[in-house]
């Protein structure tokens, strides 16, 4: 191969190992803000032929389990999140694995999980999840920020 040959292909090899995410970049808390799921919800004929008091319980709902979805990556390949299972809020933990195709493996028991991150920066993680249901649609996490202690 000429070195004429070489350059275009390390130039492509550069820009596309610059989108791919290392898994220490990811520690930290992140809070699910939106799901696609949810906004499905609130266009369905069920919610909006819904009366006024019922409207109000599922949005309190809706937000309950957002504000209550939290994703804790951390050494170890480690992540601790929340999940609801009989209405009940529970805290799980998993391991993770992340390839270099920005594809986000969850390894819970015997339950193996996949999504893709299909928007990253310092502050938020869109997660696609790569399943055969209908209704996985992407789910958007913003980093919580720590207050330190004085």
């Amino acid at each position: 191969m000429n070195s004429l040959t070489l350059i275009p292909a390390l130039i492509l090899s550069f820009f596309l190992n610059i989108n791919q995410i290392q898994i220490q970049e990811l520690f930290g808390k992140w809070q699910l803000v939106y799901f696609d799921g949810i906004e499905r919800i609130r266009k369905s004929p069920q919610f909006l032929n819904a009366d006024s008091a019922t409207q109000a319980n599922m949005q309190y709902r809706i937000q309950y389990r957002l504000e209550s979805t939290v994703y804790q990556f951390s050494a170890g390949d480690s992540l601790k999140f929340t999940d609801f299972e009989n209405q009940q809020l529970v805290l799980k933990k998993a391991k993770v694995k992340l390839d270099d195709q920005n594809i986000l493996t969850i390894y819970e028991g015997n339950e193996v999980r996949q999504a893709k991150i299909v928007e990253f920066d310092a502050n938020k993680l869109v997660l696609q999840p790569i399943s055969q249901n209908p209704g996985a649609g992407k789910l958007v996490f913003e980093r919580i920020i720590e207050k330190k202690e004085k």
